[in-house]
């Protein structure tokens, strides 16, 4: 197949039955040219990538501000109202949720203000959807949470106070060599809530740098590894980890968060341990959030079409859970755990530490390849919706951005999240304006109301963190649906979400994409490969195991395969192929040997026996059909030993009088047969662009070997 013109051979065709055959057309393209020099394309590529004209760096400038792009666009009458009623709404409910998934991430309550603020910013300068809600996600929060923790005990702030003075003793007036005393010693000019945030802001300079790194190298394929459900999995999972993480916090319990493998039940062990510990003032308290926020959210929902907003309750009952605080001497009286000093403007800037990064850097990893995963999703599904496009990978820039520059500013990780994007959406939202608007609500938080929320119980914050779980925990109602449309799917979703919540967070992360993996290997491995029959009037063939009514050709087998064919499933088609045609010609060609010896034998003994003759009908036993004709069109590549199987098949066939032709064979599958010479010379006739030319190719080969017979 070295040479191909756009020419018709013709074969001559006996007369009669096959007139209708007379003609047999094979069709030959000439390949397009490939230039393949590595040298020409590196130049090429470093011209364009090196050329500096005025237009190109101002193109440059703003596709990485998208902000000078539609700003100056901005139609005010048209776009002002909605935003402003967007912004305002997310802002209202963005604050009580910062509060809250603060204690989520192990931070004070002013932290996770300061985070929300800094990533509304920062998004509305660099990224390009108009309706995400870029800010504190809960399952991001969790996992920036346990780092925290983590670190929190290498440091030495979880000991005891008698211990850790003990400790501080020992390192003032011992020169010791423990590593562990030194660093707590020296690490006492930070106070514990100092140094979680350290922690957080460090981890979250990584995980930005990470994207921005991801966007510049245009690794965004990464993301394609997570599918929906391996995503819907881990965040479900994550949620049974986030709700066990704040149990703690709705019964008044005083113990230590688990953390590592096993938290999760390590966590529900030490809470049950400690259970009559309970303090009644915020068990009744968090039940009694739960009867106001649940039917509440539900109403939310359930009206969402008629309500030009949603009821902001979280924040209502923030106010109301305070007030009642405050009033009542809930602390004083009866011991409950509040939010304490939240200190108004904003602290000085300050470097992430250094010295911590080699500790934080590797966890630093998954929360950056789900923070940009997520953010990118969600703003191809809602651009996709309104009809605009967006940019992913500036979309990468953007979301590490708002990791990196708030990192400076004692915030910790940020990305999209779900919830408050269908807020913003449904609520007039048309421009990244919308998110402008919110920062300024929390910037008024920020400035005045924050000290308002001493009295506010922990309890209540947890709460909130927990009811706003249910649309992930709702998961479980799509099972079935979800097991009726793809049970591969289904089953990543379990494996994924049980990891995640019974093993950790970033582990069950790793053991989904690696399961999904091995899904999609073992689909190739074990892929379906029926027999085709010939549908009347047509020139389709289609899967006799499908549908009925379908013919077959007398002498001639037709077989597809519905997967690449490589390394891993060369065994799998050999062996669907003999059982499918049930002639496995290795089997045929043995046995014929040992007939043929067998006859020898006894024509040595007996001359003129009869069995001779019956060992000579087997040998020349007809196996009922003559061709083969393997339906390629599923098959996107060949390795090497695909190639070598494909040559195998083919002598073996031949060898017992078969011959092999392949049909719907790709470019890529061609140029894989041309270079592994498959082909021998003169048989480059036996590649089909059809199926129906390779059957009608068949029977006029049998015809003119039939009528040569008889002659």
């Amino acid at each position: 197949m070295a040479e191909f013109n756009n020419v018709h051979s013709v074969t001559e065709m006996p007369e009669g039955d096959d007139a209708k055959r007379s003609f047999h057309h094979r069709m030959f393209l000439e390949p397009q040219e490939k230039k393949r020099s590595m040298k020409a394309l590196v130049v090429k590529q470093a011209k364009k990538s090196c050329s500096c004209t005025p237009a190109k760096v101002k193109d440059y400038v703003f596709s990485f501000f998208p902000v000078l792009q539609w700003l100056p666009k901005y139609k005010l009458r048209e776009y002002l109202l909605g935003d402003i009623m967007s912004g305002v709404i997310v802002g209202v409910l963005l604050v009580p949720q910062s509060i809250a998934y603060s204690l989520l991430a192990g931070q004070e309550p002013i932290y996770g203000l300061y985070t929300s603020f800094f990533a509304s910013i920062i998004y509305f300068i660099f990224g390009t959807s108009r309706h995400i809600s870029v800010g504190i996600f809960g399952v991001i929060c969790l996992m920036v949470g346990q780092v925290v923790d983590r670190e929190i005990q290498r440091a030495g702030y979880d000991l005891e106070p008698a211990a850790l003075s003990d400790l501080t003793d020992t390192a003032a007036y011992v020169n010791t060599t423990i590593s562990s005393v030194n660093w707590t010693s020296q690490k006492l000019l930070c106070d514990k809530s100092c140094y979680a945030i350290t922690v957080g802001a460090t981890m979250t300079f990584i995980a930005g740098v990470y994207q921005v790194a991801m966007g510049f190298f245009q690794v965004g394929f990464v993301s394609v590894y997570l599918s929906d459900s391996l995503l819907s999995g881990f965040v479900t999972g994550a949620s049974f980890t986030i709700l066990t993480s704040q149990a703690k916090y709705l019964l008044g319990l005083d113990i230590p968060r688990s953390s590592g493998v096993g938290s999760l039940i390590a966590t529900w062990v030490n809470i049950f341990r400690n259970i009559h510990k309970t303090n009644v003032c915020d068990l009744i308290t968090s039940l009694l959030c739960f009867l106001v926020l649940i039917p509440t959210k539900e109403l939310n929902e359930h009206f969402k079409s008629r309500l030009k907003a949603p009821i902001p309750v979280e924040l209502v009952v923030i106010v109301a859970a305070t007030l009642a605080s405050h009033f009542g001497k809930l602390r004083e009286t009866y011991g409950s755990s509040v939010a304490g000093h939240i200190p108004t403007g904003f602290l000085p800037p300050s470097p992430p530490d250094w010295k911590l990064i080699p500790n934080v850097a590797l966890d630093a990893i998954p929360i950056a390849i789900i923070g940009f995963a997520i953010t990118v999703s969600l703003s191809e599904m809602f651009a996709k919706k309104h009809g605009y496009s967006v940019k992913a990978n500036q979309e990468m820039y953007a979301i590490g951005f708002c990791n990196i520059i708030p990192s400076f500013f004692h915030c910790f990780t940020t990305s999209a999240a779900l919830a408050k994007t269908l807020v913003k959406e449904s609520t007039g939202c048309r421009t990244q304006m919308s998110g402008m608007v919110t920062s300024l609500v929390i910037l008024l938080v920020l400035l005045v109301i924050a000290p308002l929320f001493y009295s506010l119980q922990k309890c209540v914050l947890a709460v909130i963190t927990i009811v706003n779980l249910r649309g992930a925990l709702r998961k479980f109602k799509d099972l079935p649906k979800m097991w009726h449309l793809s049970r591969v799917d289904t089953v990543i979703w379990l494996v994924t979400m049980a990891a995640s919540a019974l093993i950790s967070t970033e582990i069950g992360l790793l053991i989904g994409v690696c399961f999904s993996m091995l899904c999609v290997i073992f689909r190739t491995q074990r892929p379906e490969a029926p027999l085709l029959g010939w549908v009347a009037e047509s020139e389709t063939y289609e899967s006799l195991s499908a549908y009925k009514n379908l013919q077959t050709k007398p002498g001639i087998v037709v077989f597809r395969f519905e997967a690449p064919l490589y390394y891993i499933n060369k065994e799998c088609f050999k062996s669907t192929l003999y059982k499918q045609t049930g002639v496995n010609p290795v089997w045929v060609k043995t046995a014929k040997k040992k007939a043929a010896k067998r006859m020898l034998r006894e024509k040595e003994v007996d001359p003129g026996g009869n069995q001779t003759s019956i060992s000579m009908d087997f040998v020349s036993e007809p196996l009922g059909f003559h061709t083969i004709v393997i339906d390629c069109c599923a098959v996107q590549f060949l390795d090497t030993a695909g190639i070598r199987t494909l040559k195998e098949v083919c002598k073996d066939y031949r060898e017992i009088d078969v011959q092999v032709l392949l049909a719907q064979c790709n470019p890529s599958v061609r140029s894989s047969l041309i270079r592994g010479e498959f082909f021998k010379e003169g048989e480059d006739h036996l590649l089909f662009h059809s199926v129906h030319q390779a059957v009608d190719f068949a029977l006029g080969a049998q015809g003119r070997s039939g009528t040569s017979a008889s002659k």
